[in-house]
């Protein structure tokens, strides 16, 4: 039986999509499973794709709860004998002691996957994300912020960034050493993948400015003997897949799909809430979200070929913790989805948030997801498959808090518009 490549487990629904697209974009054929499929579905999508991907929720669970969640997954995908597993972790390494700690992913990676260095890369530079000398930087509104400093990430509601040195922020979240490797060492060939033999660290952080610095190391991890467990960003999957490309494909950029959007926000970002302004100036109706809601003013608008917005940051819909407030978020704003699509009135959403998305995806009964569109950047319309009818076929985009331009809604709205010319 044909192994994969590549196997991989998602700590949230859109970082999982953004390492589907990383790969789809080189040429590699893969699958993105909405939890773990039993063992011949599993086997079944590994033996006809280059990469298959399970998406989680652990980057928002308590970090006791982490190995029920991710360890299970840990072991089948290694069954399938990939050359590399990854742990597809955010750009901006989010994570704590107390939440999603990739310290305790290290730890069950290598008990599972390999015992030998975890290579780190969370680096992604067309998405604005950059690591020099082990400091961790972050674009946001176009500036490059170190991530420490940065407007959302060091206010971050559940795992505020307080360290840019990812050495130091990991290190905080296991007993094991964690390292890092400059790019400045990875002058001659072969050199990134003789330190990571050589290193007695269980884990090291790898910098990367540039397109060529994730070659490098996507070279070096291909280039290892096959088990490797490595944790990283989208940067990862596409280093991992520019070191062997496949047959160039064209993603399309549109699809037939027309009318209006639906979108629902679980995030409390500062870029979210621009585009839910910048929609309600377009002539969206945008309002709170809330629960035991009747829906019947977002289906009137539907209906009338308004796109709709609901909202989070200002719903009155906090619960006792977090955990309890973002369950809540979710299953008002799934509730909502699903009866919109039950009536007809969309086949096109918008879910903000990437906690939020993985949630609706899962309360929503959808199976499996597949890239349908990419419009531009790292912008992913997927299609959903479900054995719920009203679902299956839905265009679904898991937009994280801080993705997209300010006019993000808008332009997703006038992919249902005739296309010029």
């Amino acid at each position: 039986m044909r192994e994969p490549r590549v196997a991989f487990y998602g700590d949230d629904f859109t970082g999982s999509v953004d390492a589907l697209l990383q790969f789809a974009r080189r040429g590699w054929s893969g699958r993105l499973f909405v939890g773990l499929p039993d063992p011949a579905t599993l086997a079944e999508a590994a033996a006809t794709h280059d990469v298959v991907g399970v998406a989680g929720v652990a980057r928002s669970l308590p970090t006791a709860e982490l190995a029920g969640e991710v360890a299970p997954v840990l072991r089948r995908l290694a069954a399938l004998r990939p050359h590399l597993v990854q742990y597809k972790a955010c750009s901006t390494a989010d994570s704590s002691p107390e939440v999603g700690s990739l310290g305790r992913v290290i730890e069950l990676g290598r008990q599972i996957v390999a015992d030998r260095t975890v290579p780190l890369l969370f680096a992604q530079p067309d998405f604005g994300r950059y690591t020099a000398f082990g400091h961790h930087f972050a674009a946001e509104s176009g500036v490059v912020h170190r991530l420490d400093r940065q407007p959302t990430m060091s206010a971050h509601p559940s795992t505020p960034m307080t360290e840019s040195d990812l050495a130091v922020h990991l290190g905080r979240q296991t007993a094991l050493t964690v390292g890092s490797l400059p790019w400045t060492a990875y002058g001659s060939p072969g050199a990134i993948a003789e330190w990571l033999e050589g290193s007695d660290a269980a884990a090291v952080v790898l910098d990367a400015l540039d397109d060529g610095h994730l070659a490098a190391i996507g070279a070096a991890l291909l280039g290892t003997a096959a088990p490797v467990f490595a944790i990283g960003s989208g940067g990862l999957s596409q280093a991992v897949a520019s070191a062997a490309p496949g047959p160039a494909v064209g993603l399309p950029t549109r699809t037939g799909t027309a009318g209006p959007v639906l979108a629902v926000s679980g995030s409390r970002s500062p870029q979210t809430r621009r585009q839910a302004d910048r929609a309600a100036a377009a002539g969206w109706l945008v309002r709170p979200l809330a629960a035991g809601d009747g829906h019947d003013d977002v289906l009137a608008a539907l209906r009338e070929g308004r796109s709709v917005a609901l909202t989070s940051d200002d719903a009155d819909l906090a619960q006792p913790s977090p955990t309890a407030t973002l369950d809540t978020i979710a299953s008002a704003a799934a509730a909502t989805v699903a009866r919109v699509l039950r009536a007809g009135a969309t086949r096109r959403v918008i879910v903000c948030g990437g906690d939020s998305s993985s949630r609706v995806t899962t309360l929503l009964g959808v199976d499996s997801l597949s890239i349908a569109a990419n419009p531009w950047a790292n912008v992913v319309l997927l299609r959903a498959h479900s054995g719920d009818p009203a679902v299956d076929g839905a265009e679904l985009l898991l937009k994280g808090g801080q993705v997209g331009d300010d006019d993000l809604f808008e332009r997703v709205r006038d992919l249902g518009l005739p296309a010029e010319g």
